[in-house]
């Protein structure tokens, strides 16, 4: 795949994954964190958002499915793009 392949792809995936990304990060620390004070009993929605199920939409069987796809297809490309940065270029 030609460099401009891989950045439109990374251009594509990049704001299609940032609220699944950040849904996850943010409730995986929440719940983490109320886990920490005793207090995980009272935080399991969060647990909920975290694993898929929002509301009368429940993603659970492919959102983490999913997420991870979309994160693999980011650091892939990602990567991919980073390694055709001439080096002069990346080290200043």
């Amino acid at each position: 795949m030609r460099i401009r392949g891989v950045r439109q792809v990374h251009r594509v995936v990049a704001p299609l994954m940032v609220v699944p990304l950040l849904v996850t990060i943010m409730t995986g620390i929440g719940f983490q964190t109320a886990i920490t004070l005793g207090r995980g009993n009272d935080f399991l929605w969060l647990l909920d958002l975290h694993r898929g199920k929002f509301g009368r939409i429940n993603l659970e069987m492919v959102y983490p499915f999913l997420n991870g796809l979309g994160l693999l297809c980011l650091v892939l490309s990602g990567l991919l793009l980073w390694l055709k940065i001439p080096k002069s270029v990346r080290n200043s």
